[in-house]
């Protein structure tokens, strides 16, 4: 995927336009991307998604933002698997929220990206105080000469797909739930780093990974499947929050593999959430961790039928 950050400048060829938040890129975004892609076809132009960094709300609001769901690289890669071939990344900053919404169409969607069609949610607001809508995207449509629709809400089991209902399933543990909405289980990328080798000394060795996500979406511990070490993904057992038994105070995802016994430290990996066994807890002891960490595995082992 081509990647343009800012709009000082216009991209080489006109495009074809989704925009979005895109946290998370569930069903109704990949359904928002792939009538992307088609259109793109049809009008023989660039599939090009336009989204922000940080999370609208984190600048806003910051201490009331909601947990993001993916990083910024885990975005665009789920965005470009879902059809999209290029980005913008719109620095969302203070110049960038005083944005009037008619300035925002001249400078970032017709001087910058030259759209020829545009797609967008069905409930998508833009311009300083969220006084843009459709109705005014379709009269800047007919003045310079591009086109609009929307893409109407998506929903699973009669419930609307939205990063809001996906945090939702997370933070309850639903990892089924959260799986239905997203179209695949959730995920956390990473690559393995050291750490203090708790987990070695405990007798099941983790491959630990940094996380970005701050806050966390969800905490606990999880049967999970790992891919990017070979053909196949590879069951696992894992924990995803600030390890309170040992005094952890910063977000950590450790991961131990059933039967694996390789060094992968600096692999890039991808940890698939399948399953909530517990809520995260602290220990009166590493005796009573070590415990409970094998009774976890047996149940991640019975989880997986190995």
């Amino acid at each position: 995927m081509r990647v343009f950050r800012g709009y000082s400048r216009p991209v080489p060829v006109p495009v074809v336009l989704a925009i979005g938040n895109f946290d998370g890129v569930h069903l109704g975004h990949a359904a928002l991307v792939r009538q992307l892609a088609d259109a793109a076809v049809r009008l023989q132009s660039v599939p090009t998604v336009l989204t922000f960094e940080p999370h609208p709300r984190e600048f806003f609001v910051p201490a009331s933002a909601p947990a993001r769901l993916t990083t910024l690289r885990e975005k665009l890669e789920l965005l470009g698997d879902s059809g999209a071939s290029q980005a913008m990344i719109c620095p969302f900053n203070a110049a960038f929220a005083a944005l009037s919404a008619d300035e925002f169409i001249e400078r970032v969607l017709v001087r910058s990206l030259q759209v020829k069609h545009l797609i967008i949610g069905d409930d998508f607001r833009f311009g300083r105080g969220r006084v843009g809508d459709f109705a005014m995207l379709q009269a800047a449509g007919t003045r310079f000469g591009f086109t609009v629709e929307t893409m109407p809400s998506v929903t699973v089991d009669g419930e609307r797909v939205s990063s809001s209902a996906v945090r939702a399933a997370l933070a309850a543990g639903e990892m089924e739930r959260a799986a239905r909405l997203l179209g695949r289980p959730y995920i956390i990328d990473g690559r393995v780093a050291h750490g203090d080798k708790i987990g070695r000394q405990l007798g099941f060795a983790t491959a630990n990974i940094r996380i970005k996500h701050n806050p966390l979406p969800m905490t606990g511990v999880f049967a999970v499947e790992v891919s990017g070490l070979g053909e196949k993904p590879l069951p696992g057992v894992a924990n995803l929050g600030i390890r309170p038994t040992v005094g952890g105070t910063r977000p950590l995802l450790e991961v131990h593999l059933f039967d694996f016994n390789r060094d992968i430290y600096g692999a890039h990996i991808s940890v698939r959430f399948v399953h909530k066994l517990r809520c995260e807890q602290r220990f009166p002891n590493l005796d009573a961790l070590k415990a409970q960490i094998a009774a976890d595995a047996a149940t991640a082992r019975a989880f997986f039928k190995l």
